[in-house]
Parts: C-alpha cells; structure tokens; sequence
C-alpha cells in the first residue's frame, strides 16, 4: 500500500507537499510544473543555479507571491496564501539571506513583531513578551538580554533572533535561505547544532544555501531546481558532490572547480609592495608583496581585517602609516579615484550595495568608472560604450537578455561577471576581489575560477579575499592568514593544508615561510 502524497509504506506522512507549481514574470517562466515534498523532522536541501527558481519556490509557500498554477498542501489539506500572514498562521516561516529584522527595536520586540495582540502596549503584555522572548533565545543559544537593541547585535546573533522569531509562532516549516552567507565558523556550527534540534522537535527544515559541504552534512534529501524546473532528487546515501553539480548544471564539471595552474615563480618581479601598513583599528602593520601574474589569496575569519586591508589599499579607508609602492613608485591614494588612475581596482564583498548600481543597465554599469572616457565634446559616447559593454559580455559569458536590462534583474553570478567586466574593459594591473563568489551557485563559480586564472596568466596580479578555504586553495598561489588584523603568516601553495590555516586563523601563531 502506498502512503498519502506518494510516500513509501511505513515512511513519515508529508507535512508539505508543493505539486504542480508554475509562475510566470512579464512573459518569462520562473517555475513551470515543480513539486516538492518536506517531511516532520527532516532537513530537506533546495539547490540550484542563481535564477533556477528557489527563491521563488519559497516566496510562494510563504505568502509573498501567488503561483499561477498548482496547489499546496499541509498535512493532506489543500491551502492557498493570500499574504504572508496566512502562511505563518500554516506555521510556515521564512528566513530570508538578508534579514528582516528592524535594527532600532529591541530583540522582544523584533520577535513578536506582527504578532503582538492588542495588550502589548500594557506593562504586563510587555513583560509577557520578554520573559518568552527569554526561554526562546535560550532555546537558541542567544546569551544576550529581551531589551537589547537588534542593531547592536552580530549578524550571527540576529540571525538566531530570526530563528527565535519563527519558535515564537511554533513554526512546523522553516525555510533557511543562504542562513550562513554572513556567518563565521562558529556561528555556523551554532547554527547547524540549532537545525539538528529543530530537526529532532519535528520541525521540517528547507535549507538554501551554495556551500556544498554543508548541504551534505545537514540533508536528508537534496531536491534540485533547474531553469525553474524539477532537475532530481537525492538522499543523503546517494548525494555526492559531483551528482548533486550534475543535476544543477545538467552536465558534470569536466576537471573539477578548479583549473590547473602553473607552479608559483618565486622570481617574478614584484607588482605591489605593502611594508608596514596600517589599517585603521589594527594593532600592528602589515607587509607582504604582490607578484605579477599571481593570485594573492587571503584566509581568515569574519572580523579579521582582510576587507578592511582591501579598502586601504583601494583608497576607500586612509593608512594610519606605512608604505605601499606599485612598479617601484610609490603609492598613497586617498580615495578610490587615485588607485582607479593607477590601475588598483577593487570587486568588493556586497555587490549589490556597493560594485553597482542596480537600476542602471549592463551597458551603464560597465562604463560607469570609466565615463570621462567616453565623453565627446561633453557628451556620453553611447556607440563606444555599447561597443565595450558588448565585449565584455562576450568575455564574461555572461547571461542577460541584452546589454540594456537592468543589472537588478540578473542573478547573483552574472552580476558578478558585469562587476568584473567593467573592471577588466579599464585593464587592470592589480585586481582586488573580495569574496568573489559568495552567493554564487556551483557553475557560475567554476566559470569565474576561470576567468581570474585566465587574468594572473595574462600578467594581471591578484589579491583574493575568501572565506571559503577550499577556494581560497583552490585558486592561490600563496595564501596570507590574518587573524585580529594581525597577518600572522603566509603559506607557500605546496605547504597548503585546511589544518594548518586554521590553526593560523584560529589560535596559532606560527609564521609560515
């Protein structure tokens, strides 16, 4: 006999079953014909390329979008959601990457919001929602007290408000979409020893995330999306990486992530001299030289002071003290434009808030650091821009629809390419890419490995920044460790080892040779 929804004899009945799920933007097909089940107490993995559909999957069980066709069930029961709401009276919460807390309240008031009722205003209510709020951030691990300001709290530590926030309403479904883009590593574990906990009260968990490592060790099954249909399912006996890459990117991954590399060349001139930098809120200065032609990775933990190093370098931040010289001259620029004009040009870490401007096209967002170039008599040379944005494109590989779309309409790994490519149209002579593939799904990474290799064999020098350790060796040729915004040690490509930088990033002192 077969269970309800398909399920074997004997299995858990389905808590959620999506069939059938369509949804269509302005004549574009996001999802067409999906289905998914998530069962009480298990950890159900979401995967796929940036634009496959997860995110719109998820926004349609929570209440945020109508489907356009199909149906959801709840323990047998057909539902339909007309705003979020409704899905959070299903027990149904979402965990969005960027997330929805309001900074100027308090942790009490951040957990309950929406959910307050007529009497919280009364002292006694007040107090009630405190003394909950309490046992719930106890249940997550949160030491820090109701009344404490959510904007004085870490990115982990609002992320466990979020998690709190969803227990408050009892929450059967939770859906985690990329929960550790921002986390350190033991914020992570934090969190994955809270979802083993969920798991174990019953609560099913629908987790989005890129990381393969950790989609392996948290899963029961892997269900994956592709071009907004159903590409397969997995159990966790069955997943390995190079199936779960194969059903994303509908082939596998010929060579693997990473493309080969020549041996390091210790005699290669040096391109960027850094002697005793100071970073603003560093405690000592920092020296290291960058070669021509090599990718420069650096390793450590959030908080570290590598994005902070990246922005001196770049201008953004003045040096407290130190020396820099590139080619031999020396080198102190005072705001971006300085290092732009001697050819220092910085990717940043947030994209989106920071490498471009979403509501502007393709074209524009390429040509937008270097636009005194294509004036003409005061006026914008939109032929040359084209022409340039075109190129870049074609270099890039990247997907858009044409070089006039809005960047906010591409995902996560083609608005990295543009990043890139506007960087690469003005030549670069040293490239600065801070975590150059957060977000970004599995076949947008092996493509952008690519490129930046293609780019340190062209002569171009690279300054990496990643916290993901099997990239950051994956790609370098050395790798510099900091830690408390100290470097505290650089590691020669044959001594690589994930033991030992983490012992470097972690409580280590040791000074690699």
């Amino acid at each position: 006999m077969e269970a309800p929804d398909g399920g074997a004899p004997g299995a858990t009945p389905d808590l959620l079953v999506m069939r059938g799920i369509g949804k269509r933007f302005a004549g574009v097909t996001a999802l067409s014909n999906v289905s998914i089940t998530a069962r009480p107490g298990e950890v159900l993995a979401l995967m796929g390329e940036n634009g496959a559909g997860k995110s719109t999957l998820m926004k349609i069980l929570g209440g945020v979008q109508p489907p356009d066709g199909g149906e959801i069930r709840i323990d047998g029961e057909a539902v339909t959601f007309d705003g979020v709401g409704a899905a959070r009276a299903r027990k149904i919460v979402l965990i969005h990457q960027e997330l929805m807390l309001a900074p100027n309240l308090d942790i009490a008031s951040n957990v309950f919001l929406g959910s307050e009722g007529r009497g919280l205003l009364a002292p006694l209510a007040r107090g009630q929602a405190r003394e909950k709020t309490k046992a719930l951030l106890a249940r997550v691990g949160l030491d820090q007290s109701p009344t404490t300001l959510v904007g004085a709290l870490s990115v982990g530590q609002r992320q466990m408000v979020e998690i709190a926030r969803a227990l408050s309403v009892s929450a059967r479904i939770i859906v985690m979409d990329e929960p550790t883009a921002s986390l350190s590593a033991d914020e992570s574990q934090r969190l994955f020893t809270i979802i083993r906990q969920l798991r174990a009260d019953g609560v099913a968990i629908i987790y989005i995330s890129h990381r393969m490592e950790e989609v392996l060790e948290l899963s029961d099954r892997i269900a994956v999306l592709r071009d907004g249909r159903n590409a397969g399912e997995l159990t966790r006996q069955e997943a390995t990486t190079d199936k779960i890459v194969a059903l994303m990117v509908g082939r596998e991954l010929t060579g693997g992530y990473f493309p080969p590399r020549p041996e390091p060349d210790p005699t290669r001139e040096t391109l960027l001299e850094v002697k005793d930098l100071m970073v603003p809120g560093a405690p000592a200065g920092v020296s290291f030289n960058l070669r021509r032609g090599e990718i420069l990775g650096f390793a450590g933990l959030v908080g570290a002071g590598r994005t902070e190093l990246a922005q001196t370098i770049f201008g953004v931040t003045p040096a407290g003290g130190g020396v820099m010289r590139l080619d031999g001259k020396p080198f102190a620029p005072r705001r971006p434009r300085d290092a732009i004009n001697r050819g220092v040009y910085l990717a940043p870490e947030d994209r989106k808030r920071h490498g471009l401007v979403l509501p502007m096209s393709v074209a524009e967002n390429t040509s937008l650091p270097a636009v005194g170039s294509y004036n003409a008599w005061g006026w914008l040379d939109r032929k040359t821009e084209r022409k340039v944005a075109r190129a870049e494109v074609t270099r890039m590989a990247t997907k858009t629809p044409t070089i006039d779309t809005a960047v906010a309409t591409l995902s996560g790994g083609n608005q990295q390419k543009v990043v890139l490519g506007k960087w690469l149209a003005m030549k670069p002579r040293v490239l600065i890419l801070d975590e150059p593939t957060r977000g970004i799904d599995v076949g947008a990474r092996a493509e952008i490995y690519r490129h930046v290799a293609a780019l340190a064999a062209q002569g171009i020098a690279i300054l990496m920044i990643s916290s993901d350790l099997e990239e950051v060796m994956g790609l370098s040729d050395r790798v510099a460790v900091m830690r408390e915004r100290r470097l505290v040690g650089i590691v020669e490509r044959a001594a690589l080892s994930a033991e030992r930088l983490g012992a470097m990033m972690t409580t280590s002192v040791e000074k690699a040779a």
